[in-house]
């Protein structure tokens, strides 16, 4: 099996590290785009919980996750990958930024 492989298209200003329960677990550090900016090849296995509103997919040959999707708006909505996938040679000169999404949804670096 092969594993996923995903492209953004648009050099993104800053990833994000979050707090929630969930992005804490995973330990990813996000880059946000429009749907149209991604390209992700072979595949993964999606999750979603709760009000449905976004899906977790993971690479489902290595078990890392890979990205969330917008399932409301599947072709054009937003989209975040775990650039922690990317080579370090790549995301070395992007920024991160700290967010609160376990309690107060705000940046912690304001």
């Amino acid at each position: 099996m092969r594993r996923s492989d995903i492209s953004v298209c648009d050099t993104p200003k800053f990833g994000l590290s979050c707090n929630c329960s969930v992005c804490r677990r995973l330990g990813t550090i996000w880059v946000y785009s429009d749907r149209s900016n991604v390209q992700i090849e072979g595949a993964t296995i999606e999750y979603a919980w709760g009000d449905k509103n976004i899906s977790f997919h993971s690479c489902s040959t290595c078990g890392c996750t890979s990205h969330w999707a917008d399932l409301k708006n599947p072709v054009d909505g937003k989209i975040a990958v775990n650039i922690n996938l990317c080579p370090p040679e790549q995301i070395a000169e992007i920024p991160v930024r700290r967010f609160d999404g376990a309690e107060t949804w705000t940046f912690l670096d304001d």
